[in-house]
């Protein structure tokens, strides 16, 4: 049975971040992974964690200006990501988390080899400085329609990156919702490439809401995580229909299951 954590960048919005955690744990969730959580001392953070007895897994670098979203695949931007990634490694090492999501940022289509060599150098530095930290770095395939120009959009494109860089705790961060979108064949995909999966994320698609409506089976998909030994966590980041806990009826075959009710 798969183990289902929380997006708090988009479940239980309608509260401050800083509450959705103890909402999170309220509501039947073991695990959570953060965004950007860098308006909070990680002390605050951590205390949530640590009263409401949650693992905190991933957490994102900074996507920077408006309509920009990171600079890890950017040239010219080698210090603001530089810079985003030291940011992002001390929160989750003061925190407990376990994963850094490094975001790529938009390239022109005639930037992109340059933009390549750029994102494995980033990568190979980062990796390097994660590492004795027991931090592992995500990278994730991001569809087009949704994010114009991301660097990143495809698994084969990830898999092929991360060879490049050469380091172990460098992984793919596999968004079903994405992935449905950019490619589709999804199991396929995803045993071809689990070695390399590091994190598993869901929505439904087209909507991104709850994963009981749309193209993908998820039932199905989740007996076949468990039929491939996938070890991870599996990540709630859909926007829910209403509120977060109305929409939850799903998971509770695989342990969401609110406090008062167990």
């Amino acid at each position: 049975m798969p183990r289902i954590a929380a997006n708090l960048g988009y479940l239980f919005t309608e509260r401050p971040l800083i509450v959705r955690l103890g909402a999170a744990a309220a509501a039947g969730f073991k695990g959570v992974e953060l965004q950007f959580p860098y308006d909070h001392a990680p002390s605050a953070i951590k205390a949530e964690l640590t009263k409401h007895g949650l693992t905190q897994l991933g957490l994102n670098t900074i996507p920077g200006r408006e309509g920009e979203f990171g600079f890890a695949a950017v040239p010219g931007r080698e210090r603001d990501f530089e810079a985003a990634f030291k940011q992002a490694l001390d929160y989750a090492v003061a925190i407990g988390g376990s994963a850094v999501h490094c975001l790529t940022g938009k390239v022109p289509v005639n930037e992109r080899p340059a933009a390549e060599r750029v994102f494995v150098a980033n990568l190979t530095r980062a990796a390097e400085l994660a590492q004795p930290q027991g931090i592992t770095l995500l990278i994730e395939p991001i569809n087009q329609r949704d994010r114009p120009d991301y660097f990143l959009n495809r698994v084969e494109q990830a898999a092929d990156i991360i060879a490049k860089v050469g380091q172990p705790n460098v992984k793919i961060q596999f968004d079903f919702y994405h992935v449905q979108i950019a490619s589709g064949d999804l199991l396929k995909r995803f045993e071809k490439h689990q070695p390399l999966i590091g994190h598993v994320q869901i929505g439904a698609v087209p909507s991104r809401h709850e994963p009981d409506e749309g193209e993908i089976n998820y039932p199905e998909v989740f007996k076949a995580l468990d039929r491939m030994d996938y070890p991870g966590w599996v990540a709630c980041e859909y926007r829910p229909r209403a509120r977060t806990e109305d929409g939850l009826g799903w998971a509770r075959p695989y342990g969401v299951v609110p406090a008062g009710s167990r």
